[in-house]
């Protein structure tokens, strides 16, 4: 995905419905008061949660967000890793959970959302682009 890229983030697995999704912070995506900004902290949890959705069908799917509740805990500093794991999911809804912590493994954000399966894109399959 481009804007993973932009932000340097890393999956480092998704499957079986569990992933996982690391930053390290950088000055360029720090808030005021010197912690990553909660915006990359949602997009970690957002994506961590899709991927962790969509690796339950063996990524043969892509997944959009349905809704999203993020409660923000402690300033997010360091690398950073964000955990998903799907909680429940039928045939057209993924029900998912979340947390971002640090080195430390200090909670610093926690979701959970829904998430809609769809068929890949028509050029992500074509290019073998099939994650979310």
């Amino acid at each position: 995905m481009p804007f993973m890229r932009l932000l340097d983030a890393r999956r480092e697995f998704a499957e079986a419905g569990r992933a996982r999704v690391v930053i390290d912070e950088r000055p360029e995506l720090g808030n005021v008061i010197g912690a990553v900004h909660g915006g990359v902290l949602v997009t970690l949890l957002d994506v961590v949660m899709a991927s962790a959705a969509v690796s339950v069908f063996d990524f043969a799917r892509t997944a959009v967000t349905l809704d999203l509740n993020t409660s923000f805990l402690e300033p997010g500093r360091g690398r950073l890793s964000a955990d998903g794991e799907v909680l429940h999911h039928d045939d057209s809804v993924a029900w998912c959970r979340a947390a971002v912590t640090d080195a430390t493994g200090r909670l610093v954000a926690q979701a959970q959302g829904s998430f809609r399966y769809l068929p890949l894109p028509q050029a992500a399959s074509n290019t073998q682009e099939t994650t979310p």
